[in-house]
């Protein structure tokens, strides 16, 4: 489906969740996810919000409980929107921390692993990552629009700034 086709005035995400990327020099914190929506990719801490929950709240919870850390200097980076028809609707706020309390260590959600900014996994990642992330990661914000099928990116809108 392409991205024109879809009424996103109308439209309503299944889950509303965040993504999370701890930064440290010229690395950044990415995860393993052992199971759930994207199990196997790499990808940024995060997870779904909670009742009554904000979207910052939950990008510090979600990190705290996938690699045990509590990221410090959080910025919110922006929001992604994806659009599946045989996966779940999903709205995603992006935040990004500048350090961190704690040592990274797996839990049963996910496995920490660094990375130097020119050493990120792509291949092993949501085809969108590499659209958007680096941009992230170099300070800017996004509002993306993504359509999936099959876990495959169909088609994209991309606003950084």
């Amino acid at each position: 489906m392409k991205i024109n086709d879809v009424d996103w005035s109308n439209w309503t995400p299944a889950q509303t969740a965040t993504l999370m990327f701890v930064i440290d020099d010229n690395r950044v914190l990415l995860i393993r996810k052992k199971r759930g929506l994207g199990a196997g990719k790499i990808n940024g801490p995060g997870g779904r919000l909670e009742e009554g929950e904000t979207p910052y709240a939950c990008a510090i919870r979600e990190t705290q409980e996938e690699v045990c850390i509590t990221p410090g200097s959080v910025e919110a980076h922006g929001e992604l929107r994806f659009h599946a028809e045989d996966m779940p609707t999903i709205h995603v706020y992006v935040f990004v921390a500048h350090g961190f309390e704690g040592t990274p260590a797996e839990t049963d959600e996910a496995i920490p692993l660094w990375f130097d900014f020119n050493q990120i996994p792509y291949d092993e990642m949501w085809d969108d990552d590499l659209l958007w992330l680096p941009a992230v990661l170099a300070g800017q914000s996004v509002q993306g629009w993504f359509s999936f099928r099959d876990e495959t990116l169909l088609d994209y809108k991309l606003d950084l700034t």
